[in-house]
């Protein structure tokens, strides 16, 4: 899966081959082609209002409640993002129809007859395909907070070099994933990863611990990245891109995280009154670390975990959370306990951009709860700039096959015991 966490998330990384403590100095931030990075102003948007509820806690959408979304005269998203919301949906439909829900929403059958639909739906009638299969839900509140990742390109090698002292790290065998359910059903669903250490399960090694050496030596490394700042954030977005010296590419993606706890330190930086206003974007934490690495050191350290990648070979995208190539401008992470992976879903927002329609192909780290997602925008500058500084607010809908909301609530009458 892809895993990210929010692009406040930074870690700085070092390590030399013998084991020593070696941390490379950060330099001025600059992309792999060496042109300066776009300015991309955000474009200011309305939202729809959200049917007004009482917003309830949950484990899940069923918990939190589902009711239908406001009645719209015309589909409230463009035939654009329609389209790439279309081709997106068809290639998480083998997925949808053999998937457990966990949100709640719906079972795997549910989603046949928009599949099959899909499959010869012609593109240049996309939104006509999504009000003829679905009908729009409202999950809590509705109150929807939107983010951004992308797919990073940054200058690396695929051997230590002069100039290419970070490493990138494989997933080493002795790290472990416990399933905690199967020990006690009041775990159900809950893991944790660690190694085993005599005859205890104990935790990985943190941040600290790896950029002192505690995977050196073991032939972990598949490539070298030239900034430590520059290859936290593709770190942070869970994939990217290595652009080596003879102009070549080499992609990585997500291959497991070494289970410790996750400190934003975009939150931690502003609460210290290390960022001054405009300084709270990806772009300005980047030149912050680079112009006080000594300082962001020490608070990248504060943030325990660490990302381990492997080398994707093969076309298509970065994998997502359903092992498929996810989509610029059409792929939205989300939380699978209150959207159905796979699903489609409109965000209404106030930023223009990110109004539209996605199709939740991905989770995150710190995508958590009800009307919580982070859009990806794909590959090169302008993907990052506008990633960078996406935090959106607005309102969320998601699309259900017809008659579940129906169905929901004839269950839940059904499952209600009489008043007295």
């Amino acid at each position: 899966m892809m895993f990210r966490f929010l692009l406040f998330t930074i870690a700085t990384f070092a390590l030399s081959a013998c084991g020593a403590r070696i941390v490379p100095q950060s330099r001025p931030p600059q992309s792999a082609s060496g042109k300066p990075a776009p300015v991309v102003k955000p474009v200011a948007s309305t939202p729809v209002q959200p049917q007004a509820v009482t917003a309830v806690a949950g484990p899940n959408a069923r918990s939190v409640g589902v009711v239908a979304a406001p009645a719209f005269a015309a589909p409230p998203y463009g035939d654009q993002s329609a389209t790439r919301a279309l081709k997106a949906f068809r290639t998480s439909c083998p997925s949808l129809i053999r998937r457990n829900d966990q949100s709640g929403l719906t079972r795997a059958d549910d989603w046949k007859p928009a599949c099959n639909a899909a499959a010869g739906w012609r593109d240049s009638d996309a939104a006509g395909f999504f009000a003829q299969n679905f009908e729009m839900a409202q999950v809590g509140d509705g109150k929807s907070f939107a983010t951004g990742y992308f797919e990073p390109e940054i200058a690396g090698s695929r051997t230590q070099a002069p100039g290419y002292d970070v490493p990138v790290y494989k997933r080493p065998a002795d790290l472990i994933d416990v399933d905690l359910g199967q020990f006690s059903e009041d775990l159900k669903g809950k893991k944790i990863r660690g190694r085993v250490k005599g005859q205890s399960f104990i935790p990985y090694a943190d941040r600290t611990e790896i950029e002192e050496g505690g995977l050196g030596g073991r032939g972990l490394e598949i490539g070298w990245a030239a900034d430590p700042v520059e290859f936290f954030f593709l770190q942070v977005q869970g994939s990217g891109r290595l652009k080596l010296p003879d102009g070549s590419v080499m992609r990585i993606g997500y291959d497991g995280q070494n289970g410790r706890d996750y400190t934003g330190i975009g939150r931690l930086m502003r609460d210290r009154g290390l960022l001054g206003p405009g300084q709270t974007s990806m772009q300005g934490i980047v030149a912050w670390l680079h112009a006080h690495p000594e300082e962001g050191r020490a608070i990248m350290r504060e943030n325990k975990s660490w990302i381990f990648f492997k080398e994707l070979t093969g076309g298509g995208g970065p994998l997502g959370a359903l092992g498929l190539p996810v989509t610029g401008n059409a792929t939205v992470a989300a939380d699978p306990s209150f959207v159905p992976l796979g699903a489609p879903v409109f965000l209404s927002m106030d930023r223009l951009e990110a109004t539209g329609l996605w199709i939740a192909q991905d989770t995150g780290g710190a995508i958590k709860g009800p009307n919580r997602f982070d859009t990806f925008w794909g590959a090169g500058a302008r993907a990052r700039a506008i990633a960078g500084g996406m935090a959106a607010r607005g309102t969320a809908f998601v699309l259900l096959p017809k008659g579940t909301i129906d169905r929901i609530e004839q269950e839940q009458a059904s499952a209600t015991p009489p008043k007295p």
